[in-house]
């Protein structure tokens, strides 16, 4: 299994102190765990996107702009390109200028995002929200494998013999699909016969089974052949202790504390919005959030291997209130103890 670092680049006070970064702090923050998972041997690094809400995300590329100037060899991907309120057109401009700059290390993750305020922000329906992903992917895809491209459509307007440049650094870099609540997602990944990325953060495992499963599907359907699907899987943050007691001890206070912050009263009941698992008890023992001691994460992570067979991994250090000098322990503690064991137990080949 491959290993991604996912940060959101939440802005909220801390959930206990109420202390809060500067944006320029949380900004270097964020670049200097980028060139600690590079050293500690992570395989890749996200950054969100986010118009709503709080989070300083709301620019990905110039972030991982300022993250391939840091590293060297480490993958870069987004989570997620939010292609369905954006322009094609300058998604496809940006990170083909982006994977230049990083020498062909940049893989795309798009989805409809998270948030439900950024259709309106834009101007856009939020009730054509499918209409505008599957519309606007598949014009960014055209626009990175072809050239004098003549396009008609309904969001924007026409294109004639449209070329844009740059163009991506050794071809068009892979593009996953987030996929948290709906099968839209799934079907337009099995479609072009693309890989899924799972948010699997909020629900409980089955609902991120189906979706998974659904894709499976419909890609061998499309015609693809099953081998080539690809499965990646997020996780609800990373807490490591020495035992599930002392996890319990040291946690209990932030983990909850920071799922009553990150509450949105507005849309209790719709899936994937809030944590259902509002313990930490009921987070270890079913949530998707990997809590406890390194054995305890080694075995939910092959559990839910068992049930998604994802080639990918991505974690959260900077979600739950963490200081940088335990956000760095806690990366370096999994890329010693936890890493190494999950990479022999299910390998993959994907970036190989």
């Amino acid at each position: 299994m491959k290993f991604s670092v996912l940060s959101l680049i939440g802005h909220a006070p801390h959930p206990l102190t109420g202390e809060l970064l500067s944006p320029a702090d949380r900004f270097a923050e964020v670049i200097e765990t980028a060139s600690d998972a590079e050293r500690l041997g992570f395989d890749a690094y996200a950054v969100g996107e986010r118009h709503a809400g709080a989070f300083l995300s709301s620019s990905p590329t110039v972030v991982l702009g300022a993250v391939a100037a840091r590293t060297t060899s480490i993958r870069l991907l987004t989570g997620v390109t939010v292609v369905a309120i954006l322009d094609p057109v300058r998604v496809a401009e940006d990170y083909a200028t982006l994977d230049q700059i990083a020498r062909g290390r940049l893989e795309l993750v798009v989805g409809k995002g998270a948030e439900a305020g950024h259709f309106a922000l834009f101007g856009l329906d939020e009730d054509r929200q499918w209409d505008l992903q599957q519309e606007k992917y598949e014009l960014l895809r055209r626009l990175w494998t072809e050239e004098g491209v003549d396009w008609e459509g309904e969001f924007r307007p026409p294109l004639k013999n449209t070329t844009t440049v740059p163009r991506p650094y050794d071809g068009a870099p892979r593009v996953w699909h987030g996929s948290a609540t709906s099968l839209h997602s799934t079907e337009l990944a099995a479609k072009h016969g693309d890989p899924l990325f799972t948010a699997n953060a909020v629900q409980p495992k089955a609902a991120y089974a189906r979706l998974i499963a659904h894709y499976r599907e419909r890609f061998e359907a499309y015609g693809h052949d099953p081998a080539d699907a690809r499965v990646a899987a997020g996780s609800g943050g990373l807490l490591i202790a020495d035992s599930s007691q002392q996890a319990v001890e040291r946690y209990k206070d932030l983990y909850e504390a920071r799922v009553r912050q990150a509450f949105k009263p507005h849309l209790e009941g719709k899936a994937g919005y809030n944590t259902p698992f509002r313990t930490i008890e009921d987070a270890i023992a079913g949530g998707p959030q990997l809590i406890g001691s390194p054995q305890q994460i080694i075995d939910k992570i092959l559990g839910y291997h068992a049930d998604y067979h994802h080639d990918l991994q991505s974690i959260t250090v900077d979600g739950l209130g963490l200081s940088r000098s335990e956000q760095l322990e806690t990366l370096q503690r999994f890329a010693e103890e936890i890493a190494p064991v999950v990479r022999r137990e299910a390998p993959t080949n994907l970036w190989e």
